[in-house]
């Protein structure tokens, strides 16, 4: 029960690596928040979570937009009555294409849910952290911020955005005693696989992309979960300012 008592919102959390958090969070004790845009797929998350004795609740939230994101930190107050941890981890990407293909819609969506998505939920949390003395915000990046691959330059972009205001928050962050660090997890597979591979999900396709990665593998909601967990709990209280590979050696 490593969490016992502590309260989380983790965002995109209806499907993959949110998903896999938020059952983990509360499997350790944690009352959870869920925004995600699927409502349906969210609730299905915070029943399972229920049926095991865990603490959960969801709302639909868009992380581009401001007046959704404040109603997401004010829920988990209102409902559990403190916010401890902020897990930003809602993110879309452009399909793998040329970057001269890349509209300017995509971009601008890109942009508005991974890096200004963050921006607006840090901004919300931060009254609760500074009142209670203290809190853990966890932003995921990806390795695409260290070693990117072609094709996905806008995503890639926005991603070493999360990485840098990761650290740089830390740093502006620590004297509230609000620890800020960043996970980089390697492709897994979720529901963005096809878009990062830009072709069908196939055992040949998923091959060449498994083949740079040293242990062998895609990352699951597992893996991530794991180092999640760490990272929010008292024992990483003197941890700040990382961006953790939890990529089977891909940046190596």
């Amino acid at each position: 029960m490593t969490l016992r008592g502590k309260v989380a919102v983790i965002t995109g959390a209806a499907s993959g690596f949110g998903a896999g958090m938020a059952r983990l969070f509360a499997a350790e004790g944690a009352a959870v928040l869920i925004g995600d845009l699927d409502g349906e797929k969210a609730r299905k998350v915070v029943a399972e979570i229920a049926d095991l004795g865990g603490r959960a609740d969801s709302l639909v939230c868009d992380v581009s937009r401001r007046d959704d994101v404040a109603a997401m930190v004010s829920k988990a107050q209102d409902e559990f009555g403190s916010l401890d941890i902020l897990v930003n981890n809602a993110g879309i990407s452009h399909q793998n294409k040329p970057y001269q293909e890349v509209t300017d819609e995509e971009f601008d969506r890109i942009y508005a849910v991974n890096v200004k998505g963050v921006h607006m939920a840090i901004q919300s949390a931060l009254p609760l952290f500074e009142a209670a003395g203290g809190g853990v915000i966890l932003n995921i990046s990806s390795t695409a911020a260290l070693r990117p691959r072609p094709g996905l330059s806008v995503y890639n972009s926005s991603k070493g955005a999360v990485q840098i205001l990761s650290k740089s928050l830390a740093a502006e962050l620590a004297p509230l005693k609000v620890r800020v660090n960043a996970i980089c997890p390697v492709m897994g597979d979720t529901g963005l696989l096809e878009t990062f591979m830009g072709q069908a999900d196939t055992p040949e396709n998923r091959e060449k992309f498994i083949g740079g990665i040293p242990l062998g593998r895609l990352s699951t909601p597992e893996d991530i979960a794991r180092a999640a967990l760490f990272l929010v709990s008292d024992q990483a209280a003197f941890i700040t300012g990382v961006a953790l590979e939890v990529d089977g050696g891909r940046c190596v």
